[in-house]
């Protein structure tokens, strides 16, 4: 998923936590905030030692990659996410001293009286009673934020911002493209929604085809570019999975329920959850209608997020301005939180949000290359898979990691603030 070849310092090559740690031992037995400040003039310090070039597709990209989409966050999720994902990574001092300063940040402030010659009558005790804490996720393995971050707010109402969990408004649309069938590039006509019940999300179904999946142009981790025949047709969302819809399995006890998205608008992506938290969803929705709900595979996503396009984006070779949430790229956006599902234009398939939003795990075990990947559509699988993929791009990364053919991977177990998912459901 690199875009750009990133400079490296040599505190990659020594070891950028040992530096901070140094540092942080030099501060002394001084306060968390001493030391996190340290820390931080430490990790702006760094890029002046020694420039380098990261090795391709190496794991030390990948973390790079990770901590520049969270290093000015304000979700202390987010740095235990990282530290789930690299203990001993780079940046594993510097993750725990946000974390410390986040959480003093968020701990009541001891107000000092006001001197004796000034001091007020005290006034009536309050009878409001404390606000009940937010439920814990119950699964052990997985990296949840404490209860008492502040969860980012939602982002605000927006111009063809999705009205309904189930039916959010659509920025337009053209529900037509072209894929390759038998050899031959013909247009696709999109057939009409698929609504299981009033909580399931929407979906579209796709017809079988053809299309060239990754890329040769620069990413290793998306070469080599191969042609791929999706076989049967088959059901994806319309939209990301929205927080009204996660709710509703919440609500019925097949999901866990996510504290950090208590505040987030019922149409805002469900975010902050694992592949494995996903796989509850699926499980729930499948129990709900009977039918075969899952997560796209990786070259089902692709398939459908080209919308039969071959070009870089759906919509062209060039980025446009005001049609992906991500940083950069237009109005709405929000470093705090992703647009509304839906806020956006479609791709020729009627989906939204495939370029930016959240990212959207799918089923498929991490491979850092498409060297001998299926090419029949089907989940590329291994015996032993922590690392699953994730596709689309968030809205905290730019124009470049918006393109149809950028992958990433994750831990399966960890959640992190900016993955999503959307479903899709067989049609036999």
């Amino acid at each position: 998923m690199w875009r750009k070849p990133p400079v490296v310092l040599v505190a990659s090559v020594l070891g950028t936590s040992a530096i901070f740690a140094g540092l942080a031992g030099l501060a002394g037995p001084a306060s968390a905030g001493g030391t996190s400040a340290a820390l931080e003039g430490a990790h702006k310090a760094a890029p002046m030692l020694l420039a380098g070039i990261l090795p391709k597709n190496s794991d030390e990209q990948y973390e790079l990659t990770f901590w520049e989409s969270i290093k000015n966050s304000n979700y202390a999720g987010d740095y235990e996410a990282y530290l789930k994902q690299y203990p001993n990574g780079r940046f594993a001092a510097l993750a725990r001293s946000r974390i410390e300063r986040l959480a003093a940040a968020s701990a009541p402030a001891a107000k000092s009286p006001p001197p004796e010659h000034a001091r007020p009558a005290p006034p009536p005790a309050a009878a409001t009673p404390p606000a009940k804490p937010a439920p814990a996720p119950s699964a052990p393995q997985r990296s949840a934020p404490p209860a008492t971050a502040a969860a980012p707010a939602a982002a605000g109402a927006a111009a063809g911002a999705a009205t309904s969990a189930t039916q959010p408004g659509r920025a337009g649309s053209t529900a037509s493209g072209a894929v390759s069938v038998g050899g031959e590039r013909k247009p696709v006509e999109v057939k009409g929604e698929i609504h299981d019940c009033p909580v399931c999300p929407v979906l579209v179904s796709l017809p079988a085809g053809s299309f060239t999946m990754g890329s040769n142009a620069s990413d290793p981790a998306e070469k080599p570019a191969h042609h791929v025949t999706i076989s049967q047709p088959f059901a994806i969302g319309r939209y990301e999975v929205t927080v009204e819809q996660w709710n509703a399995c919440v609500d019925t006890g097949g999901c866990d329920r996510i504290a950090t998205v208590a505040n987030s608008a019922k149409t805002a992506p469900i975010r902050d959850v694992s592949w494995d938290d996903a796989q509850q969803y699926v499980a729930w929705l499948s129990k709900t209608t009977g039918k075969t709900y899952r997560l796209p595979t990786e070259a089902e996503w692709e398939y459908a997020a080209r919308g039969g396009t071959a070009s870089a984006f759906w919509w062209g070779d060039q980025m446009r301005k005001g049609t992906a949430n991500c940083k950069d790229c237009g109005e709405p956006w929000s470093q705090d939180a992703p647009a509304n599902v839906g806020s956006f234009a479609a791709n020729p398939f009627g989906l939204y949000d495939v370029n930016g939003g959240v990212w959207e795990w799918v089923r498929d075990c991490w491979h850092s290359s498409y060297k001998n990947a299926p090419v029949d559509g089907r989940s590329w699988e291994e015996a032993s898979c922590g690392a699953r993929v994730i596709r689309g791009g968030s809205w905290r990364e730019g124009a470049s990691y918006m393109v149809s053919s950028t992958r990433f991977k994750y831990s399966a177990s960890v959640r992190q603030s900016q993955n999503g998912f959307r479903v899709a459901r067989d049609m036999k």
